[in-house]
């Protein structure tokens, strides 16, 4: 890993304009060699190893829940209702379900099999990119607004370089890194990078990307409020890359046995399904998805995609989704705010794209509810297991490159037909008292060399060096017993 220290290191003294909007990609560097650590070689990241680094990865099947490419095509709540829950007119119940926030899509989501939406993804106008558009100025990127006044944002410009150059010299075909402030929603980094198509911009709050398996963590969390513990035993035989109806039910075969907790670690998709199964609704699902903002417009200066979930009725299509084999899609920043959620004791922040004007410093916010304090911290341990025994272990013990006391989840699905490997990772640091919360995305070809989950990784790494921890006031041994 000599030659990533020194590209960290470079990346820190590069030229900060590097944030703002530049396309022409940076010439590659030689890449690492480790699959598991998330840096792959030239040849040895093939489509096939890709596709076993999590276990969502899946070209299994799923109920297509509409055909139109475009998220952004028009129509009424009780339309959008009907195409979503199988209706072919909408009628009062379906009108009456629409007009809950979050319930159903505001649009016909797209089929994943059969019109993934990155493959009609335009890049974001640039009136609106106010990435593209800031200037650095004292250290800081400010943005003109149309009466000439300037508001600074709250990105940290040296983050922001590092990531950008990070994707730049791996060459990522599709990648985005997001790091925001917990606490108070302030987004510290919206970093992104097209080598498949130069001219994209705005990859960090577009849903075009399947949320595969990190949708465990919103079906984890409908899981804990049915009832469910974190201890709570599944058992099971195969299901590890498709799931059939059979998988569902309880057999003689079932000869291996996993803890909630377990499971959300190592994504083990047949004890979600089934857990599903027993345990949830379409409504409880659906409301669970609501609460975690999707299907819901996120407020933010930078026009930002809704992320589209269809929670199918049918019972087995039911379970594939709480698996994370759905129509559903996400955001990286969308991603970053539902980690946030874990790390707020289970309270929604809004993101923050504007430093307040005035000296008064930016502090935490309430937040809207959406898990208990309970529910959030058992959440959380559920997500401690990824990096400790599950999918991003390995990851997150290369040495030199650790991360204490982080939590998070990781997401792979597959496009066949071309082939695009998804790969995610949400989480925070440290666990007890969050400084930053991530999300990453890369969109690889079948040759790749580095996936999302390496990308949160340094995503954290680098944005808890830009976030250091407060110094705790502590009184001089001489003054103990004074008052």
């Amino acid at each position: 890993m000599r030659f990533h220290r020194r590209l960290l290191s470079a990346a820190a003294l590069l030229p900060l304009v590097l944030v703002i909007g530049a396309t022409e990609p940076e010439q590659p560097a030689s890449a690492g060699v480790s699959e598991d650590g998330g840096v792959g070689g030239a040849a040895p990241g093939s489509a096939s190893q890709a596709a076993q680094a999590d276990a969502g990865t899946s070209g299994g099947a799923t109920a297509s829940q509409g055909a139109q490419p475009d998220a952004g095509t028009s129509g009424s709540a009780a339309v959008s209702a009907a195409a979503v829950l199988g209706g072919e007119s909408p009628d009062g119940g379906l009108a009456a379900l629409a007009a809950e926030p979050g319930m159903v899509p505001p649009v016909p989501v797209p089929s994943r099999e059969k019109a993934p939406p990155i493959a009609t993804v335009k890049p974001l106008p640039r009136s609106a990119d106010l990435m593209g558009r800031a200037t650095l100025e004292g250290g800081k990127l400010v943005v003109k607004e149309k009466g000439g006044k300037k508001k600074q944002l709250t990105i940290d410009p040296v983050l922001q370089a590092s990531l950008t150059q990070i994707l730049r010299n791996y060459e990522t075909p599709y990648g985005a890194a997001v790091v925001l402030e917990p606490s108070t929603g302030r987004v510290l980094a919206l970093a992104e990078h097209s080598a498949a198509r130069p001219e994209l911009r705005g990859l960090p709050v577009r849903a075009v990307f399947p949320a595969a398996s990190i949708f465990k963590v919103i079906t984890g969390g409908a899981l804990l409020e049915a009832g469910v513990t974190p201890d709570t035993e599944e058992c099971f035989h195969g299901g590890k890359r498709r799931i059939s109806e059979k998988h569902l039910q309880d057999s003689e075969r079932d000869s291996s046995c996993y803890s909630l907790a377990l499971a959300m670690g190592k994504s083990a998709n047949v004890i979600f399904a089934k857990l599903t199964n027993k345990h949830l609704t379409v409504d409880s699902l659906r409301r669970m998805a609501a609460r975690f903002r999707f299907n819901r417009e996120i407020e933010f200066p930078v026009p930002t995609d809704v992320s589209l979930a269809a929670i199918p009725e049918e019972t087995f299509s039911l379970a594939n989704t709480g698996a994370g084999f759905g129509d559903v899609y996400l955001s990286p920043l969308h991603g970053a705010l539902v980690a946030a959620v874990a790390a707020n004791e289970g309270r929604w922040v809004d993101p923050i794209l504007f430093e307040p004007e005035g000296p008064a410093p930016l502090l935490p916010v309430e937040g809207e509810p959406v898990l208990t304090p309970e529910a959030a911290k058992d959440l959380t341990a559920m997500l401690e297991e990824t990096v400790t025994t599950g999918t991003a272990r390995a990851v997150f013990r290369e040495r030199g490159f650790r991360v204490d006391d982080a939590v998070g989840k990781t997401g792979s699905l597959a496009d066949r037909e071309p082939f695009r490997d998804y790969s995610w990772f949400v989480g925070f640091a440290p666990k007890d008292k969050p400084r930053v919360a991530v999300a990453a995305i890369i969109v690889n070809d079948p040759k790749w060399r580095i996936r999302g989950t390496w990308l949160g990784r340094e995503a954290l790494r680098l944005g808890l060096e830009r976030m250091p921890a407060p110094v705790e006031m502590t009184a001089p041994a001489s003054a103990a017993g004074k008052h």
